[in-house]
């Protein structure tokens, strides 16, 4: 991958650019990549959990590692102050700061800004991992360890292609300059402030952002175009004023508990489809063109439902499969808090519930409006149910979907270097998740804006036994 960013360059320059021309830099990537790979176990070491506001200070380490490595290279690098985050004791903690670099710029050419993240999911070797999740493990050429591929291996391969050129004394076609983040995993807190405060400086001559935290749809390259949006909500019900004895009264009580699932069962239905109004009549229509992009796409449902442990999925092709999860919105239940969840037995009356869902947004759809339209329809389900119990629905996340421009000269660019690196035409995908600083980038700084997949679609992003492989590496 690291090949591929080299040839980005060039092509951001709008070169006829050559294989031979980048021979060179290729052969010096292969024969240092042993080197590459000790840098990463180097990284993974470091447990940079930014969940959990005790383990901050490796969050900070890890930043300041990154802060090295660019400064090693002949960067410049400020650690931006995000302000501070005040925790439930009341003590107000300094947030881990933000890495604003940038190399020496050429007035005359374009400059393109690298945004990665180098805080990760929280990992335990008891969870089901294979390998010590901080120690980077090779086997059968696959890398694992947490961060991986979320997201410290792809921060590194575009350091290393900047290393690269220095190393052969060879001149980057681009200015370059990187904003790294340790808190991505836990919302960016304090990220959005701090880009709208630099827009006048920092971002003012940057032409092209590169986001490189997402992967591919499966063993393909591809390029991805969207991203859906996430509205989160809790759903509290509360009743008496405390717990209360099954044996001595069910049957005689509103139970918060029944109120709660006819509000969670009221919202989707079997087949997927959301109920609630106003949801489904606010996607885009799916034109022509837009659906000629799925024919291409290299998905195997087979695979896909092999790997994931499950018989089938609710629809029946891939095209609507791939839809689903991208141009659709989606609802999904996470969980109840204040339940009985423990093993064993326990016949209590729970005073208070919450459940917790979510909708994937897409174009089209706006928070604001979706957080009316789940308030208004889960308190008229509530109402018909004549409960004396309290109803409280709350959106505690509220981020929008985002899209870009398949025209653009950065999808040109990252197209033709695809082809030329890997010999295939990319797949053009979105993504099914949620990455907010895409759309963050685009509203506040209106540049170009590419997300730049560094990572296969088995890596487990996320999840047990995260890798990256080598080759993509």
């Amino acid at each position: 991958m690291t090949k591929f960013l080299f040839y980005m360059f060039m092509m951001q320059m709008a070169c006829e650019v050559t294989p031979s021309v980048l021979d060179p830099l290729f052969q010096y990537i292969d024969g240092n990549q042993d080197k590459y790979v000790q840098r990463l176990k180097k990284w993974v070491a470091i447990e940079s959990e930014s969940s959990n506001s005790q383990s901050w200070k490796e969050v900070e380490k890890m930043l300041n590692v990154t802060a090295g490595q660019i400064r090693d290279l002949g960067g410049s690098v400020e650690l931006a102050s995000v302000g501070s985050q005040e925790m439930p004791s009341g003590e107000s903690i300094p947030l881990p700061p933000v890495i604003l670099a940038e190399f020496k710029k050429d007035p005359t050419k374009p400059t393109l800004c690298v945004y990665g993240h180098v805080d990760v999911q929280p990992a335990k070797k008891e969870d089901g991992w294979v390998t010590d999740p901080y120690n980077l493990t090779e086997v059968n050429g696959n890398l694992y360890g947490r961060g991986a591929t979320d997201n410290k291996g792809p921060v590194l391969a575009w350091l290393h292609a900047v290393e690269t050129y220095q190393a052969l004394k060879q001149e980057i076609p681009v200015n370059i300059k990187f904003i790294i983040e340790g808190m991505e995993e836990v919302g960016s807190d304090g990220l959005e402030t701090l880009i709208r405060q630099r827009n006048e400086s920092f971002f003012s001559d940057v032409d092209y952002i590169v986001i490189s935290d997402n992967v591919w749809v499966s063993r393909k390259p591809a390029l991805t175009y969207g991203t859906r949006g996430n509205c989160y909500f809790c759903v509290e019900v509360e009743g008496p004023k405390l717990d209360l004895h099954s044996g001595v009264f069910g049957g005689s009580v509103h139970e918060p508990m029944t109120d709660l699932i006819a509000l969670l069962g009221s919202l989707i239905e079997p087949s997927g489809r959301i109920l609630i109004p106003g949801i489904n009549e606010a996607v885009a229509s799916l034109t022509e063109e837009e659906k000629k992009l799925y024919k291409g796409i290299e998905f195997d449902l087979e695979e896909q439902k092999k790997d994931m442990g499950i018989p089938r999925f609710l629809h029946d092709s891939k095209e609507e499969i791939l839809m689903s999860r991208w141009r659709y919105p989606s609802l999904s239940i996470h969980g109840i808090e204040g339940d009985f969840s423990d093993p064993g037995l326990k016949t209590v009356i729970p005073r208070k519930v919450i459940g917790k869902f979510s909708i994937r947004q897409v174009p089209n759809m706006d928070p604001p409006v979706v957080e009316r339209q789940v308030k208004e329809y889960l308190q008229g389900i509530f109402d018909k149910h004549k409960s004396p119990n309290k109803l409280k629905i709350t959106m505690i996340v509220g981020a929008r979907p985002w899209v870009a421009d398949l025209m653009d000269p950065q999808y040109v660019a990252g197209r033709r270097a695809i082809k030329t690196v890997f010999r295939v035409d990319p797949d053009m995908i979105r993504e099914g998740s949620t990455i907010p600083i895409a759309q963050t980038f685009q509203e506040v700084t209106g540049k170009s804006v590419m997300m730049l997949p560094i990572g296969g679609n088995d890596d487990a992003e996320h999840s047990q036994n995260e890798k990256i492989s080598r080759f993509v590496f």
